[in-house]
């Protein structure tokens, strides 16, 4: 019997010592956190399933959907590919799909960033690899975690719309497809562990190949097709549940997410511990003035987050501009459609792009959120002290933080209403566009800029449950925002999302009042978290 050899002679059975050790610390440290995925998962997929079966529950009204539906663009756009519509379930699979699955995509990434490149970056993989710990066996526990993350995910989507009333052979499928997409970015994120040096660069190279993974696969629903298979997402919807079952594009899963995962390993030989292949590059000899102050510094940290995101909203927006123009085109060739939107015909384009600005609006809270927890990151990590013990104070620490997070939501934002309004400007030959949508887009920033204040809020109260509680709120805003129609929400559950207060522009007259109270609201919520901040232990 002989025992193969791994790099430099070492044997391939000793570079994976402590495996088993290290895979169940990972379960027992990510389990709270894997309830919340999985339960948000199944919420998401089990609502949708109600509704759509209660609201189609006649073959009359599913073929009227598709008439409606099927022939339109920007919705094919927003949601996946039209043959889904041959079916209720696969109206269900039509619906939720794409968004359960850049659920998932997070899920993985942050799964397998956290138990890769944010340990070595904390110097907690040091004191691991310190003991009996073979090379490989860290980035091996991750990806099993969250191998195994995704199989649970996939069983509780099977049973979700099992028990919602969907066929098994569909439901059991549906559940493997979204699987696949989480094993597909659990492998780009080993891999992606490797290439860059920061738990920050992981996650923007991550984050921008789900949202190129996103507009790949609405840009082939479009067309005839082809893009969509250079997208996991569309792979996933390719499969077709409950409508063909085609069961072989999760071939693609396996095959995508092995070879990057086994990218990974070979690269992990060829890096130093806790360096990447992409170092940092040379900095200046001496710090210029602007990092004597908070704001200064927290512009250095967060720049390069802030324009992966300015740019990143900005492509999705202009791919969703592009299809603006066919909204009134369909209402044209369909307009009994007409009836069933708010404010009609004459208002369908407002409506979508009402839409599409709350998705924007959306995604520049998610960035606002984490740039404000990256304070708190700082805080457990001991990178905060040293600042503070100099000529900061901790009100002005975490003010940089803050008004990076306020004005880089902001941007982004307003980005995202440049991309749409320049895209659709394009279509119809009118550039003024551009400034109109910038302008409209203003009227979403005190809704972001209060959820903003919840995450400090948080870290000023609720420290160790802040991301938790910011999270959350983000979650919840987005459910009611993109899903409350679908899923039958009641007014009243509706009502703590700031987006519910403000108005739906350029669909709604805008109105001062509510802009006004909602802002009122995110700064005594930020003056709160600052004076919770000033009560207590800094790292507490």
């Amino acid at each position: 019997m002989t025992t193969v050899a791994g790099p430099s002679g070492v044997r391939a059975s000793e570079t994976t010592t402590g495996f088993g050790l290290l895979l169940g610390f990972g379960l027992r440290r990510e389990r709270i956190g894997l309830v919340f995925w999985l339960l948000g998962t199944a919420a998401l997929v089990g609502f949708q399933s109600f509704g759509s079966q209660d609201l189609y529950d006649t073959p009359e009204k599913l073929a009227s959907l598709r008439e409606t539906v099927g022939g339109n663009p920007a919705l094919v756009a927003l949601s996946g590919p039209q043959d889904l519509l041959a079916t209720v379930g696969g109206e269900v699979v039509f619906e939720i799909f794409g968004y359960a699955a850049i659920v998932l995509a997070l899920m993985n990434m942050f799964l397998v960033g956290r138990r890769t490149r944010s340990d070595e970056e904390t110097g907690r993989a040091e004191l691991i690899r310190s003991a009996r710990v073979g090379r490989r066996a860290p980035l091996m526990a991750a990806v099993v975690l969250a191998i195994m993350a995704d199989l649970a995910a996939g069983v509780v989507v099977a049973l979700t719309t099992v028990l919602t009333g969907l066929p098994v052979g569909g439901s059991v499928l549906m559940g493997a497809a979204l699987a696949g997409v989480g094993f597909a970015f659990a492998g780009l994120t080993a891999l992606a562990a490797q290439v860059f040096e920061n738990p920050r660069s992981v996650y923007g190279a991550v984050t921008a190949a789900i949202g190129l993974a996103y507009v790949l696969r609405a840009a082939g629903d479009v067309g005839n097709g082809t893009l969509s298979w250079l997208s996991p997402i569309g792979w996933g919807q390719r499969t077709l549940p409950y409508v063909d079952n085609t069961w072989w594009p999760l071939l693609l899963f396996l095959i995508g997410g092995a070879v990057s995962i086994a990218a990974g390993a070979v690269l992990l030989e060829h890096r130093d511990f806790g360096a990447g292949l992409l170092g940092y590059r040379a900095g200046r000899a001496t710090a210029s003035r602007a990092l004597g102050s908070s704001l200064g510094l927290a512009w250095r940290l967060h720049r390069g987050s802030l324009i992966a995101w300015v740019v990143g909203v900005f492509i999705l927006s202009a791919a969703y501009g592009s299809f603006t123009d066919s909204i009134a085109d369909f209402i044209k060739d369909n307009p009994q459609v007409a009836d069933y939107l708010p404010g009609g015909a004459e208002q369908a384009v407002d409506a979508y792009i009402a839409l599409t600005l709350v998705i924007a609006a959306l995604l520049a809270a998610a960035y606002g959120v984490n740039s404000v927890l990256r304070a708190r990151r700082e805080e457990t990590s001991a990178l905060a002290e040293p600042v503070i013990a100099a000529t900061n104070n901790r009100v002005s620490w975490l003010g940089g933080h803050v008004v990076m997070a306020l004005g880089g939501s902001a941007l982004v934002l307003a980005f995202g209403a440049c991309g749409e309004g320049l895209a659709y400007g394009l279509t119809i030959s009118d550039l003024g566009q551009i400034t109109r949508l910038i302008g409209v887009s203003l009227v979403y920033v005190p809704a972001v800029w209060l959820i903003i204040a919840i995450a400090v809020l948080g870290i000023g109260w609720l420290p160790r449950a802040a991301a938790i509680v910011a999270w959350i709120a983000v979650a919840y805003c987005v459910v009611v925002a993109i899903f409350a129609e679908s899923f039958r929400m009641p007014d009243w559950s509706r009502e703590a999302s700031p987006f519910e207060h403000t108005p739906q522009a350029p669909l709604d007259t805008i109105t001062a009042t509510p802009l006004v109270v909602v802002t009122i609201l995110a700064a005594a919520a930020l003056a709160a978290g600052f004076a919770g901040l000033t009560r207590r232990d800094v790292g507490y």
